[in-house]
């Protein structure tokens, strides 16, 4: 049975023309004035990219430190010993630990946004992709959250970076700030992470490498962007 949509989300549909791609500014605003979650929704970029995700080389995945931010507190955890254990808990990580640290993930505990180590940690690490891979939490060398430079990684995570990577279809979602944002913060953040998507096409693409970009609220209807404006 087909879900059926709310009035607020059908009287916001009426705003959007389907058929239009519109300039980023005014996609912004049209998103923010949509918006009727009782919350402060967070805004999210969503590329269609003609890439053969089957083909390693075809498979993007980084992460990007945003301008202004994602309007989100960032709970960090990181696994290392010693002095970088030290260098972590100084830069502000909110958990650091060894193998207790792995221990209390095995027996469920998941409260963190983003988790960071020390390639010297990643032997114990390794025990846990069963549980982090799926939630897209495991720490990775290409989102430079496998690294020995802990105090970079913390300050980057709590400072609003994001990771990006393709799905199976080659969609790229990733979340660029909250409606409450003053709409040129939102276009900058938007402006940060369509530049370093665009600039990754792989060598092997051939034709038109993005098909579509759309921006949407939580709850809102997408809006879709004009790719020459970003």
């Amino acid at each position: 049975m087909a879900h059926k949509r709310g009035k607020k989300y059908q009287d916001a549909v009426k705003q959007v023309e389907a058929e239009k791609n519109y300039a980023l500014d005014e996609a912004v605003d049209l998103v923010k004035k949509m918006d009727f979650a009782k919350f402060d929704a967070t805004v999210e970029i969503a590329f269609k990219l003609n890439v053969d995700t089957k083909q390693a080389d075809q498979q993007l995945r980084g992460a990007v430190v945003l301008p202004n931010g994602t309007g989100k507190e960032q709970t960090v955890i990181v696994f290392a010993k010693g002095d970088k254990a030290k260098e972590a808990k100084a830069a502000g990580a909110d958990f650091v630990g060894e193998d207790d640290l792995v221990a209390k993930i095995q027996d469920g505990w998941l409260d963190f946004d983003v988790a960071i180590a020390t390639p010297d940690m990643m032997a114990q690490v390794g025990r846990l992709g069963r549980v982090l891979g799926p939630k897209g939490l495991m720490p990775n060398p290409k989102t430079g959250t496998v690294t020995m430079d802990v105090t970079k990684a913390v300050n980057d995570s709590k400072a609003g970076k994001v990771t990006y990577r393709t799905d199976r279809d080659g969609n790229v979602a990733v979340p660029v700030g909250k409606v409450s944002f003053d709409a040129d913060k939102l276009v900058e953040n938007l402006k940060t992470i369509a530049n370093v998507v665009l600039s990754a096409r792989p060598a092997a693409v051939k034709g038109t490498y993005v098909q579509h970009v759309s921006i949407s609220s939580t709850f809102g209807p997408s809006v879709n962007v004009d790719v020459a404006s970003l």
